[in-house]
């Protein structure tokens, strides 16, 4: 069975839409029309059905689904071992939410390197959507993110919360805070619904950025008002240009780590996950000794 057939099968399955998979894949509908006729040629099992209200799983579809997905993350694993990892035994690969890609993730990997020195590692910085998406694929072993993205493949902890605190070089209170000239972080739902809780009359800017070294740069070349993560903000204020707005409330963002639910309790993953946890600002920290 050729991986690409499978590939596409899932797709479609997230889908529901031959034309959206194929716009997806890069391919033409023919061509993901061919492959489904030939996967279900292959298990002698019709998967879909097509009906006026769209395109939807059979009973058949549903139950090979799970097992597409354990063929995806296996056939993935397989090209990592047997790609040349040099010396080492193994690879890691990490994403790390691009927020906190900060400058002690230095510290983080020689902690990494000193327990595992036989594991080669591969760190990549993204977005929680698409992590969560490459963890189902094999693709990453382990990612830390903000928004866990709920499936049946993937498990998820919390390891600690960043904060976001508003700066501004317009005004000092937060009464005193111009709409206009407000950057508004979008940093991801959790932390919008919360902005739209405490700060209702700010939650329709016009310049809305969902990273928070976007937002520092909109501050730092446009000036006006914003929040940027409690280091940043520190940072900036400590220019002169930028203060602390006061009265302004201090905004939480949990971070989570996310695995693969199979490998949920194998020792080096957890390991990782504790090393990876007192990276993080706010960690209490670990003691990888």
């Amino acid at each position: 069975m050729q991986i690409e057939l499978v590939e596409t099968f899932l797709d479609l399955c997230d889908t529901r839409s031959f034309n959206r998979t194929a716009d997806r894949l890069g391919v033409t509908q023919s061509t993901v029309s061919g492959r489904i006729r030939s996967l279900e040629k292959s298990l002698d099992r019709r998967l879909f059905q097509r009906n006026r209200s769209g395109t939807s799983l059979t009973l058949e579809g549903l139950r090979f689904e799970p097992h597409a997905r354990a063929l995806r993350v296996g056939w993935s694993e397989a090209l990592r071992a047997t790609r040349d990892a040099g010396p080492t035994a193994t690879t890691l690969r990490v994403g790390l939410q691009r927020d906190l890609t900060s400058p002690q993730i230095g510290d983080w990997v020689r902690a990494f390197r000193a327990y595992l020195p036989d594991t080669a590692l591969y760190i990549e910085a993204d977005f929680s959507t698409q992590m969560c998406n490459d963890l189902m694929q094999g693709i990453l072993d382990v990612a830390v993110i903000y928004t866990p993205k709920p499936h049946p493949d993937l498990y998820f902890e919390t390891l600690s919360e960043v904060r976001f605190r508003m700066i501004s070089d317009v005004a000092d209170t937060l009464a005193a805070i111009p709409a206009d000239s407000y950057v508004q972080a979008a940093i991801s739902d959790a932390f919008d619904r919360l902005h739209k809780t405490l700060l209702p009359g700010l939650s329709a800017s016009a310049i809305q950025c969902g990273q928070n070294s976007l937002t520092s740069a909109m501050l730092t070349a446009l000036g006006g008002s914003g929040y940027v993560l409690e280091d940043t903000a520190a940072d900036l204020t400590a220019t002169g240009r930028f203060a602390y707005v006061d009265r302004a409330p201090v905004i939480p963002q949990p971070v989570y780590s996310a695995i693969h639910l199979r490998n949920r309790h194998r020792s080096s993953y957890r390991k990782l996950i504790q090393l990876l946890g007192a990276h993080v600002p706010g960690h209490r920290g670990f003691d990888p000794g």
